[in-house]
């Protein structure tokens, strides 16, 4: 008998808390998935890095076995400095000291990733006011471009997934939830052959020592605003036309992030997702909740009132004294 009760208060508990179990569940998944991640990462990157350790000490060892009148010491402070200036994306290099950071496409392209939180970090500031007024216009900008990534997929989704889905609803009566998933299945698959695939076919042709695996890296890390910076276009010391690349570069970050905003607006606006995410949601008060709980809480302040004695009859009660009526209630002398 104690089994029972003790199950069915178990069962009305978790019914009642339902949606923090299912969000308790979710940050459990999460912290898995990163873990998961990390011994990936770790566990296939690990070798290659000690592998390419090994080769710099070689190559170290056998620069100084060749110009034996260099000590190590010296090597060492060169090297720093030169990777200190390679950070802020200055090169020693003869072939790439012809490119400049900071003319202007540059600088628009490096506005771009700011602006778009992309971040490659393959250039930044150098001076003290460049950091200040970065700080400035990335507080002032980024939700300026917030504002402005919105209102723009807003308007595009009108004609873009609204317009065509109610269409198609409408003319041949079909399911609204299924031609919304056909319709952002066909959506996802242009935006992935046209920001994707084909980008990744011209960057592969126009960037030397990039395959199509590593231009497709560059579109995927740029267009989800990873931005990792290990590969950037137009950097290259023998680009042509590099002014006129870095703007069309620039063109092509701030559509393909338009055009994936407006696919995950597309899945987000699915019912199936909208289930999905109710799990996890809070349960928001409704209306009608509200307006009990003030009806209820009215009805218990008229019970108060009404049920507390007025001072007249609390001192008639005390005195003793009785209330004089008339049969007509209408006798002078009472009155």
């Amino acid at each position: 008998m104690l089994q029972c009760l003790t199950s069915s208060s178990c069962v009305r508990l978790v019914q009642s808390h339902k949606s923090t179990w299912y969000f308790l569940f979710l940050v459990l998944g999460y912290f898995l998935y990163l873990i998961f991640g990390a011994v990936v990462f770790s566990s296939v990157e690990l070798p290659y890095e000690d592998l390419l350790r090994q080769e710099l000490r070689e190559v170290k060892k056998r620069f100084l076995q060749e110009n034996p009148c260099l000590s190590e010491e010296r090597l060492e402070k060169f090297l720093e400095k030169a990777l200190e200036a390679s950070n802020y994306g200055v090169s020693v290099l003869n072939n790439a000291s012809a490119n400049w950071n900071w003319d202007f496409t540059s600088a628009l392209f490096f506005a771009s990733t700011v602006l778009s939180t992309t971040g490659y970090g393959h250039t930044v500031p150098l001076s003290d006011g460049g950091k200040a007024f970065c700080i400035i216009y990335s507080v002032m900008g980024i939700p300026f471009t917030l504002l402005f990534l919105t209102a723009v997929v807003q308007r595009i989704m009108v004609f873009s997934t609204h317009r065509p889905v109610m269409y198609i609803h409408s003319q041949w009566r079909l399911s609204k939830s299924f031609v919304a998933i056909v319709h952002a299945t066909l959506l996802a698959t242009v935006a992935v052959t046209c920001f994707f695939f084909i980008p990744a076919a011209i960057f592969s042709a126009l960037e030397d020592n990039w395959n199509f695996l590593e231009s497709f890296y560059f579109c995927f890390i740029s267009l989800s605003t990873i931005g990792l910076g290990d590969y950037v276009p137009g950097e290259g010391s023998n680009q042509r036309f590099r002014e006129l690349y870095k703007v069309g570069i620039t063109v092509y970050l701030l559509l393909g992030l338009v055009v994936m905003l407006v696919v995950l607006e597309t899945f987000c606006e699915l019912q199936q997702l909208k289930q999905l995410r109710k799990i996890f949601y809070l349960k928001k008060q409704r209306p009608q909740d509200r307006l009990a709980i003030l009806e209820h809480d009215q009805l218990a302040f008229t019970t108060t009132v009404v049920a507390t004695p007025s001072y007249e009859d609390k001192t008639r009660h005390f005195l003793g004294v009785p209330v004089l009526t008339s049969p007509g209630g209408d006798d002078p002398m009472i009155q």
